[in-house]
């Protein structure tokens, strides 16, 4: 595992991928690994709330940063137990007490699609009174992180069709999560987070995916203050992250990024000449994602 990080991409596992023969555009027979996708099912005690298509690793994790980014487990409940069966891929996680999502949520479905999500409505109201703190960004940090997270040995490299999210403190990677869909891949690094009682006010999520609604709401309720990505934006992305408060940079390549909230919390330490240039294909052997 590399220095940096407390969990990074295990390539070694092979539940993760499976080798498939294919052929290219002349003909030629060509090897490639595909990303496996399974159905997690998770339930919040007796009540099953979604089946989500993952790659299958950090189960407990994904089902406890689901739940909380949904706003399902509120700060007064205790979780008592997180349990994965492998055989049927459920994972049950119990409280201390019964929530009142369990009365009112009907069964619901995500899939893989990075444009269906489920979105439920109590994560925008969970949102009122959202002020993240105002934590100060160097450009130094943000530089060295791309740098780090682009060239560590992941799925994404290997693979393709995959997304990854890594939780950050200054310039050091911390949690490198990775799933079919980037909503999982942050959901895990939530479980992880809440499972080590980590603080979030001094830490920065970096993300391979698109800056969308849904994605600024979770990491608006991780507490985290700085969401980057080498992705793009939407409207609404942008909207919600000026609304709570979230430094949001987004198209970070080589030298290049934009910032659309938070301008006012950049640092611009970093010498720009010395920042290395991102190669075109940056070691890409699988499909685009």
């Amino acid at each position: 595992m590399p220095a940096d990080f407390i969990i990074a991409p295990d390539l070694g596992n092979s539940r993760l991928t499976r080798a498939v023969d294919g052929f290219d555009h002349t003909g030629a027979k060509v090897p490639l690994n595909v990303v496996e996708e399974r159905p997690l099912t998770i339930y919040l005690n007796s009540q099953e709330i979604v089946t989500a298509m993952t790659i299958g690793d950090y189960p407990e994790y994904l089902a406890l940063g689901f739940l909380r980014n949904q706003g399902m487990l509120p700060d007064d409940v205790v979780v008592t137990s997180v349990d994965f069966d492998e055989e049927v891929e459920t994972v049950v996680v119990r409280t201390n007490q019964t929530t009142t999502y369990e009365k009112k949520l009907k069964k619901k479905t995500r899939t893989s699609g990075c444009a269906v999500g489920t979105v439920f409505g109590d994560m925008m109201e969970g949102l009122e009174g959202v002020n993240l703190p105002a934590a100060d960004v160097k450009t130094s940090w943000l530089y060295s992180l791309a740098h780090k997270i682009n060239t560590v040995p992941s799925l994404y490299l290997d693979a393709g069709a995959i997304h990854g999210t890594v939780l950050c403190h200054q310039d050091r990677p911390l949690v490198y999560m990775e799933d079919v869909g980037r909503h999982n891949a942050v959901d895990k690094v939530a479980g992880w987070m809440l499972s080590e009682h980590t603080a979030a006010a001094d830490k920065i999520l970096y993300t391979t995916g698109r800056l969308t609604s849904e994605m600024v709401i979770k990491t608006a309720m991780m507490g985290i203050p700085v969401l980057v990505s080498r992705s793009g934006f939407t409207a609404w992305g942008v909207e919600i992250a000026r609304q709570v408060g979230l430094t949001l940079i987004g198209r970070m390549r080589g030298q290049r990024f934009i910032c659309l909230s938070g301008e006012e919390r950049l640092i611009r330490d970093a010498d720009i000449s010395a920042v290395r240039q991102e190669p075109k294909a940056a070691g890409r052997k699988g499909a685009a994602k």
